[in-house]
C-alpha cells in the first residue's frame, strides 16, 4: 500500500483522454466526459442503436435491424462513434493505445449486463495475420479478454479465423461490406466442442453496418454455437 501511495504521488492518475488529472486509474476527466457519447436510454435491441421515446422494457428495433435478417438475437455497444469516443477508438485500433482497453471493457460490461449473463463464450472479431502482424495487435480480442476478466466468462481467441485479407471497407454502402465479407471468416474446428450449444458474445471495437458480425456469426453458428450476441465498443448512428 505504501509502495502504491508513492507511485501515486509520483505518476498521478490522467485522464484516457487527454491526460488530465482524474481521481482514478482508467478515468475520463470532465470534459472528455461531456464529449464522449455513452449510449443510454433506448436502443435497438438486435444492434444497440440509439432510439427516440423511452424506455419502456419492450424489445424494439431500429429500421436496418427491421429490413436485415441478423444471425444474432440481441446486441449492445456502450458509444456513439464519434467525436470523443471515435477518437478514443481510434487510438486504441491505430495508436498503440492498448490501455484504452481497460477502461472500454468496464463501459461495454455496465452497458450489457443481460447480454454478459449466463456463462458465454466471448469471442473476439478476428484479424487477417498480415493485419495484425502490422498492427501487432486485435482490439477486438483486447476488449473481450478484459471482458472476461471483468466478468469471469470464458474467452475464447481463436475461435474465428479471417483467411481473406478484405480492403479498408470505409466509406462502403451497406451492400458492398455484406458482398466483401462473404466467405471471409471461417470458424475453428478445434474449437466446436466448447461452442457447441454454447450462448457466444461476438465482441469488435466498432459496428458499423454489421457485415462483419454477420460473417462472423454465420461462421460460429456453422459449427454448433446455441444464441448468439454481439457486443461492440461504439455503433456508427445514424445523424448523430
Amino acid at each position: 500500500m505504501q509502495l502504491q501511495s508513492v507511485i501515486r504521488a509520483i505518476y498521478p492518475p490522467q485522464c484516457v483522454g487527454c491526460e488530465a488529472a482524474v481521481e482514478s486509474e482508467h478515468g475520463l476527466c470532465a470534459d472528455c466526459w461531456k464529449e464522449t457519447r455513452f449510449i443510454q436510454g433506448t436502443v435497438c435491441n438486435t444492434c444497440g442503436m440509439p432510439l427516440l421515446g423511452e424506455d419502456d422494457g419492450e424489445a424494439v428495433q431500429c429500421d436496418d435491424c427491421m429490413t436485415i435478417a441478423r444471425p444474432w438475437i440481441k446486441g449492445r455497444a456502450a458509444l456513439i462513434y464519434k467525436d470523443k469516443g471515435r477518437r478514443l477508438v481510434l487510438a486504441l485500433k491505430h495508436g498503440d493505445r492498448t490501455d484504452l482497453a481497460v477502461p472500454a471493457a468496464r463501459w461495454m460490461a455496465q452497458r450489457a449486463g443481460d447480454i454478459l449473463s449466463d456463462d458465454p463464450v466471448l469471442v473476439p472479431v478476428p484479424l487477417h495475420w498480415s493485419r495484425l502482424l502490422k498492427r501487432r495487435y486485435n482490439q477486438a480480442a483486447l476488449l473481450s479478454a478484459q471482458l472476461a476478466k471483468i466478468t469471469g466468462a470464458t474467452h475464447c481467441v481463436d475461435a474465428l479465423y479471417r483467411p481473406v485479407k478484405t480492403k479498408p471497407l470505409d466509406g462502403h454502402n451497406r451492400d458492398a461490406r455484406f458482398a466483401a465479407l462473404s466467405q471471409a471468416i471461417t470458424d475453428n474446428p478445434r474449437r466446436a466442442v466448447l461452442l457447441k450449444g454454447r450462448k457466444v458474445v461476438l465482441v469488435d471495437d466498432v459496428m458499423t453496418s454489421g457485415a462483419t458480425l454477420a460473417a462472423c456469426a454465420e461462421a460460429l453458428l456453422a459449427i454448433g454455437a446455441g444464441r448468439l450476441c454481439v457486443l461492440t465498443l461504439a455503433r456508427v448512428a445514424k445523424d448523430a
